[in-house]
């Protein structure tokens, strides 16, 4: 049996490009939108750091910075232990779309996760996407 292995988002953001960079690539940013707060060495093999205030920490291992247009990182699998080798690649690309931006955020590896950890892993990140995204387009609307 295969499991779905990709999640894959767009959104058009009335803001543009540098401002979306900077809400997905920054502490300030990161810590209002994607948790509660964030800690990021913003460099390839650098990490982010959140943490939420139910309790919730990860771990973001950065693989790609590309200012303004790409921004990747790689996460652990939910449901599996700490340190596991087996993560997710969550990918965010960036272009122009009028006087906005056309973000797309792909996240893919699920297939990797053992089949009792799939459902919660690969359908929590689904909602969570959604849930995610939609605080980002509060936080740059709010004019942060």
């Amino acid at each position: 049996m295969t499991f779905p292995d990709r999640i894959e988002r767009t959104i058009d953001l009335a803001h543009p490009p540098a401002k979306v960079w900077a809400a997905i690539t920054t502490a300030d940013g990161l810590g209002t939108w994607f948790g509660n707060k964030a800690e990021i060495d913003l460099r390839p093999g650098g990490e982010a750091h959140l943490t939420w205030n139910e309790g919730f920490t990860a771990t973001l291992h950065i693989k790609v910075v590309d200012e303004p247009v790409r921004f990747a990182y790689t996460w652990g699998i939910e449901g599996l232990p700490e340190g596991d080798p087996r993560q997710t690649f969550v990918d965010f690309l960036l272009a122009p779309s009028g006087d906005g931006t056309r973000l797309t955020v792909i996240e893919t590896g699920f297939a990797q996760a053992p089949a009792e950890t799939f459902d919660q892993a690969y359908h929590g990140n689904m909602d969570g996407w959604e849930k995610e995204l939609g605080e980002l387009v509060a936080y740059l609307d709010a004019g942060r």
